[in-house]
């Protein structure tokens, strides 16, 4: 039977790569901070949330920063005069058999992850439908539509974008590799809505 399917309403998921590799500096930096970290559910986290901000990330913050920018001119493509940028940054640690455990980030409008290491063959992130089924069948064969989680493989130096309101998470960890993630969370500064149309908001 001849059929068209549309996907209507997306949720968006931009995936891109850093355009080059860490520095000596920059690696030095990422082992150094794993002595100052936190026991999160799962994993361990920096205890700096604004680990962007330090000197040795300087051009690496640069590059997230455009990134974001054309994840917002690309998805959201705002009229306004708005300008995103990132709000806190932290570095993740996952060892083999921890995780991540399932969450999403309030208070931010767009989440990303930069994996400084992860093995494309074990690495992966998880994401589910921000929907409840009433009625559930037994599925056949899963497809984007009929799915209520889906992962994406990741190796160093993707970058993945999304909403901050998707709930993710990260499986029990796979490989011997340390997998390391530099996480953020974004707002905008400007005015969104319309003054005429009473919607006008300056941030």
């Amino acid at each position: 039977m001849q059929s068209t399917i549309h996907g209507l309403f997306p949720t968006p998921i931009y995936i891109t790569k850093l355009t080059r590799q860490f520095s000596n500096k920059e690696n030095k930096f990422i082992e150094k901070s794993k002595l100052d970290t936190y026991k999160n559910e799962g994993n361990l986290t920096s205890n700096d949330n604004c680990i962007l901000n330090s000197k040795t990330f300087i051009s690496l913050k640069k590059e997230l920063d455009e990134i974001v920018k054309d994840y917002f001119n690309k998805v959201i493509s705002p009229s306004n005069n708005i300008k995103p940028y990132i709000t806190q940054s932290w570095l993740n640690y996952t060892e083999q058999t921890q995780y991540h455990h399932t969450h999403a980030h309030p208070n931010s409008l767009v989440s990303g992850v930069l994996y400084i290491n992860a093995d494309k063959d074990n690495d992966k992130i998880k994401f589910f439908k921000p929907m409840y089924q009433i009625i559930k069948p037994e599925i056949k064969e899963y497809n984007l539509y009929n799915s209520e989680t889906w992962w994406f493989p990741v190796e160093t130096l993707d970058v993945v974008l999304f909403p901050s309101s998707l709930t993710h998470r990260v499986e029990v960890k796979q490989g011997t590799n340390t997998r390391i993630s530099l996480a953020f969370n974004t707002f905008i500064r400007g005015t969104v809505g319309d003054n005429k149309k009473l919607t006008e908001l300056r941030l």
